[in-house]
This record gives C-alpha cells, structure tokens and sequence, in this order.
C-alpha cells in the first residue's frame, strides 16, 4: 500500500489511486472545478495543481491526474501552488467575470478584479470539458464536442447545429460547475408543474415510506432511456447510482413480477388523490410558478425539500404576501359536491408556517371554516390571533398583473362586496378524491362505490369498515375523505376486524349460494361479467363456469340473467318457490273437516 505525506501529514494509499482522492479521503481540501468521480480525471481548470516532491525533485501537477506514488511529498498549500492557482483564477475570472463560483474562488485567493477586459462579460464556460465527458462517458448519448481553436473555441453539438441525439436528460447542466449549460424551451410552454417533488431518477418516494428505499423512475432514468430509445444497443450507458452505492444494492436487470398469496382477509387502504385544479382555468393553475397547490407548499415548507423548508417565491424571494383559497375543488358542482374535510385545517397551518417562517400578510379565502376535531377550533382562533386575515367568501379567481404579481378576487360575504388582493403566492387548497383507478379494484374486489367515487361500507353507522364482500375490509380514506386521527381509528378497526375474522380460524358461509349445473351451461360468459361479487370464474379446460361458493352472495343476479337456465339457487329452486306458493293457498285438513262440518249443521236447521 503506498504511502505518501500530504501538507506533513501521513496518508496510505490504495494502488490507482490519484493525490486528489487520496486527500479527500483524508478531510485535505483541494480545489477543482473539473473533477466528478464518475469521470476520467482531465485536469482542465488546474486549479488542483499541487506542488510534489519526489527524489529531491519539485514540480507542479494537477492532484487529480498525479498517481498517488509510495514516497511522494505533496504541498496543496505552498507558495507556488498559491501563486499558480491565483494566475489561473485570474485568467478564469477575466473569461467569466460574472460567474458567482468563480468569483468566489478568487476572493479566497485575493482576486476581486479580472486583469484583463472580458470578450463576453455573459460568458460563463470556462471550458473544463465536464459536460462533454459527462454525454460521453455516463450518457452515451455523444452529443456535446469541442469546437474551433484558441480563443474561438466552444462547447456544442457536432457543427454546433441541432441534433436529435439529444435526449433532454440534464446531466449535463447538473455537471456544470458554473451554470454555462441550461435546458431552454423552444417554444412558449404553459407552466406545467413547479419542480417540488423529486430532482433526479432515484428517489425515496417519503421520510416515511416502508420500506424507505430509494426507488428508480425508469421514465426519468438515463440508463432506461438510451436502453428503449436504442432497442437495447447502449445497455450499459450512466449507472452513477450503482457505482456510488457502497452496499451494492442497485440492480438494473430486476423485473417487476407477479407474486400469489394465500390469504384470509384483505384490508383495501388505496388512499385518495390529489384534484387537479387546472380543470377549473379561473385560478390559472398551471400558468404562474407562484400558483402552488396546498401539497406543493408542504414540500416547499418541508425541511427536507428543495428549498430546505424555506417559503420562497420561483424567484427565489420571501414573500410579502400570501393568499390561501380554500375549498379548490371541493363543495363545488363543478368539481365534487362533497367537502374534503382536511382543506380547512391544512390552510390553517399553513397560514401559521407563512406567519411563522417569513412574516408575511396572509389573506384566507373561505366558505365556512369547518374545524369540526378536537382542538380545532382553539388552533383556528390561535391563527386568527397570529394577524392573518380570514376573508369569508370562495376566491373566484386569480390572475396575473403585468408586475408579476398576482390578483385574487372574491366575494366577502360579511361586506356583501368583492374584494381583490395583490399576492405574490397563491396556495390552492385542493380536493382529495378517489384514486383513478378506483374502479379497478372495485372489480377485481367486488365492491361498491358511492356517488362521490370512494368505495361503498357495508353500513353507514353499524359497519364502516366492512364490505359486502366477506373478508374484505375498508381502511381510512379509501372509504372516504378523512383528516389524520380519523384515518388511524378507520384503519385500527379495519385491522381488529381482519384479525377477529383470522382469529376464528373457520367461517361459516351461507347457504344460500348459486350453483351451475355444468351439464346444461354452455361457455357463453354472461354471467361471468354480471356477478358482483366475482364468484363465478371460466374454467377452460371444462368449458363451464363455476361459483366460487364461499363469494358468492345468493343475490340471484346470476340465475335471473344465464340463457341456457342452467344457473339456480340453492334453496330457491323453481320446485322450492312454487312449493311455497302452492302452501300458501292450500286450506288445512283440520280447517276443512270444521268447514264440512259448519256447513251442514246449517243445512239441517234450514
């Protein structure tokens, strides 16, 4: 194991190592602004130039090409390596004098003016190559060169002309030191979504995901990316994540796959979505990066976003003002007619975090404030203490002002007038509705839904976690709209119930179930798609259907509607009803004879 002394300190090595590695590994800082791990040292800024000494000898090198030699003495803090990383910031400050990193670097170095006169004072490459051994190297993609020589020289496609190589995938502006690479809409774009959520490929979906692993998006993923768009020819293109992961838990060649379980009862906890409140266009969603949705601003708020829970505007400002419209979606027959039950309280606290983070004048636009939970009402009256301004009466709309701020109008139901405020952040309290593919697992389960989407209880009042399907269980918003502490009871019963039922060990199943006489049935299927409860199944290789008895619920929908007749009831036979109609008109023997009798002892005192 080599061993060299960096700065009079002692360090080991491993074999291929370089000086700069070396000294990172050991808590020595040294500059650089072209050096990634992923990527073959260049030493193109050369601000890593160290001085070594080896065999009484002393030259300058760039750190991050120099091999880490047994024996070598290396200075990072010396009087020629100061004076030589000076010349060079000197020389990249009068390239790019308005480059925030560079100019930073320079007054470390006591460089706060640029020696020469800048040719483009915007310019901000200082041509380190990064980029191009990133699209290169980790992409693949071979669509960033260098171009002409000496002071002519630049960054770009082949011919510096466009190119459908490109794939849009931004590792280049990632990798830019100094933001000379930047990804610009051609045409005019309508603002789609603010970038809150994940900033790369691979991502922990939440803090409190389980299990919390990160997850890869194969849509955002580099390597899925030039793997479809090549038909499988650059397979093995970026790969960062696998290479950085100490653990080796990073497998690309995984395949989604199908497992079966045998189970005995299933709790259904699909949760709710999010309303999109682009489809109503009065509150320009979707038009103004300052137009955020009430989850967006838990991101933008939360300590582990990309703001790190600082409130900031898209421009990267605090701001002054503030308005928060609640009931987006919700209690409107043009979105859903139902209250969401969380918009109230959420605004509140979130009119409590503005307060509280940047001081801002906030304005609530309200309909009613619905703080129905316990302690609810003494957070609302502790947020109306904090100045912020409850306006009762539905924002009606938002628009944006030639200034950039944007205009929320409304009604005030207390002045019996509108009103209007000048914000420059617009939080929209958004409804929660069923998952979109709600109805999916409403077939595949055979369960009910309400008019407002979410699936249907049992009962209302006595069972609201059961189903009318044995076994299968509701818990929390998948039965509707709930806040948190009512969501944890929904489920807690949900569970006890599933437990109650595995704790039995056997269930009795009714009686009352259909049954296919195989001989007469012939394949159509028609039952197969009327059952609701999904009892009946296609068995191929007899090319009958049969019940699964212990679904099926008796509710006869089978037996009124199979063409061939060869579904019945058990205990409800045609022989069976017709039995009990005849015996509701039949006259009792003991009746009868009492009749016969009457009848002639009146005969006989005529």
């Amino acid at each position: 194991m080599p061993t060299l002394i960096i700065d009079g300190q002692e360090v080991h090595a491993e074999e291929g190592q370089t000086i700069l590695e070396v000294a990172r590994e050991n808590g020595i800082e040294i500059p650089t602004l072209c050096y990634h791990p992923l990527l073959e040292p260049y030493g193109a800024c050369r601000l890593c130039t160290v001085e070594v000494i080896r065999r009484g000898r002393s030259r300058l090198e760039t750190s991050c090409t120099h091999p880490a030699w047994d024996g070598l003495e290396v200075k990072t803090r010396s009087p020629a390596v100061i004076e030589a990383r000076k010349t060079i910031l000197e020389l990249m400050l009068s390239r790019c004098p308005n480059v925030p990193v560079i100019q930073d670097m320079a007054r470390d170095y006591g460089v706060t003016e640029p020696p020469f006169l800048a040719v483009d004072p915007d310019e901000k490459c200082i041509l380190c190559g990064l980029c191009v051994r990133t699209c290169h190297e980790l992409v693949k993609a071979d669509v960033l060169h260098f171009s002409e020589v000496g002071v002519e020289r630049r960054v770009g496609p082949a011919f510096l002309e466009k190119t459908r190589q490109c794939i849009g995938c931004g590792a280049c502006t990632i990798m830019c030191p100094t933001g000379a690479i930047e990804i610009v809409m051609e045409k005019d774009a309508i603002y789609q979504e603010k970038p809150l959520g994940p900033t790369s490929a691979i991502w922990v979906p939440s803090m409190q995901a389980v299990p919390r692993v990160p997850v890869i998006d194969t849509d955002a993923c580099i390597r899925f990316r030039q793997d479809d768009r090549t038909d499988g020819e650059i397979a093995d293109a970026c790969g960062a994540c696998q290479m950085l992961c100490e653990a080796d838990a990073i497998n690309f060649d995984q395949e989604d796959e199908v497992i079966e379980l045998d189970i005995g009862a299933i709790v259904v906890a699909t949760g709710f979505e999010m309303w999109d409140p682009a489809q109503l266009s009065q509150y320009s969603y979707g038009q103004s990066p300052n137009i955020i949705t009430g989850m967006e601003f838990e991101r933008l708020s939360n300590a582990g976003g990309t703001t790190g829970g600082e409130i900031l505007t898209a421009e990267g400002k605090i701001p002054e003002k503030v308005a928060i419209i609640h009931c987006v979606g919700s209690r409107d027959h043009n979105a859903h007619p139902y209250c969401s039950r969380i918009c109230c309280m959420y605004s509140l606290k979130q009119a409590h975090l503005v307060r509280d983070k940047t001081g801002a004048e906030v304005y609530e636009f309200y309909m009613d404030m619905r703080s129905f939970g316990k302690a609810y009402e003494e957070f609302y009256e502790r947020v109306q203490e904090e100045n912020v301004t409850f306006v009762r009466g539905r924002g009606a709309a938002v628009e944006m002002l030639a200034d950039g701020k944007l205009r929320v109008t409304g009604e005030d139901a207390d002045l019996g007038r509108k009103v209007h405020a000048d914000v420059d952040m617009v939080v929209l309290s958004t409804a929660i509705e069923a998952p979109h593919d709600a109805d999916r697992v409403a077939s595949l389960f055979g369960l009910g839904r309400s008019e407002d989407g979410f699936f249907a209880e049992a009962h209302p009042k006595m069972r609201p976690v059961e189903t009318n399907t044995e076994g299968v269980f509701l818990a929390g918003t998948a039965q509707g709209p709930k806040d948190v502490p009512d969501t944890v009871g929904h489920a807690g019963a949900a569970a006890s119930m599933a437990l109650a039922l595995l704790d039995k060990g056997e269930v009795v199943i009714s009686p009352q179930t259909a049954v296919v006489d195989e001989k007469l049935c012939s394949a159509c299927k028609t039952c197969l798609s009327l059952c609701p409860y999904t009892a009946i199944s296609y068995i191929e290789e007899d090319n009958v259907a049969r019940v699964n008895e212990a679904l099926c619920k008796g509710c006869g929908t089978c037996v009124a509607a199979c063409p061939a007749g060869a579904i019945t009831a058990r205990h409800f036979t045609d022989r069976q009803i017709l039995a009990q109609i005849e015996g509701l008109f039949r006259v009792p023997a003991v009746e009868a004879e009492t009749e016969t009798a009457m009848a002639e002892a009146e005969g006989v005192s005529s």
